[in-house]
């Protein structure tokens, strides 16, 4: 099945707080233990959520790591408002700071992080490039970088399925939206293809029926 991109911000209100009240407490707090998997001796200070939508992976990475602060940027102001009210109610204010910013625009944010994490944001964009640039300017030397998204089937029947499988309960708003992003994702090997033309040596696997990890250390100088 050929790739059909989808727009690239989440922007309107009703999209916004329909992905904001869903539960994606299962794929959510499994981005966090593998980053615990796969990077069990560091302890992230300087992160940065690139594309953190409602905010809830931020919350939980800073519950996760009360050490480190949490700069979060998304491009949609609905979803950036669903993610203030998450940063506040989880009493985080002083540690996460939400930025909108839409990539390539990385205006005002700092080049020092020792960590970077996306999650859902690679499928969105129409030139993948810009998440690889951006991580390139603004992650330190070794830093640990941690990416997941989806990856897209191999027909329409298995977009259908996977809905069918993992959204039959959600509003329609949202069932549309994961069929269109599973249309819209990278198939694992695109995603290999585009790291190395990005000069970066990152691991891409899949974790389950519809994710799949990028991840790795940046180089050292």
């Amino acid at each position: 099945m050929e790739r059909v991109p989808e727009p690239e911000l989440m922007d309107q209100q009703a999209q916004a707080e329909a992905y904001a009240q869903a539960d994606f407490s299962v794929p959510h707090q499994a981005f966090v233990d593998h980053f615990r998997r796969l990077f069990p001796a560091h302890a992230p200070r300087r992160i940065l959520d690139l594309g953190c939508g409602a905010a809830d992976i931020s919350v939980r990475f800073a519950r996760a790591w009360p050490q480190g602060q949490l700069t979060a940027i998304d491009g949609a102001p609905a979803m950036l408002r669903c993610a203030q009210t998450a940063v506040r109610d989880a009493g985080l204010e002083a540690r996460i700071v939400l930025h909108h910013l839409r990539l390539p625009d990385l205006a005002g944010i700092s080049r020092d992080f020792d960590t970077v994490i996306s999650n859902s944001l690679l499928h969105h964009l129409h030139d993948p490039t810009v998440m690889w640039r951006a991580i390139q300017s603004l992650a330190l030397p070794g830093a640990a970088v941690l990416v997941m998204d989806l990856f897209r089937p191999p027909s329409r029947e298995a977009v259908d399925a996977l809905v069918s499988a993992h959204a039959v309960a959600e509003p329609e708003i949202l069932r549309r939206d994961f069929a269109n992003s599973l249309c819209a994702a990278f198939r694992p090997d695109e995603v290999r293809v585009q790291l190395r033309q990005a000069g970066l040596a990152f691991k891409v696997e899949t974790v389950s029926d519809r994710h799949l990890l990028v991840h790795g250390m940046m180089p050292r100088a």
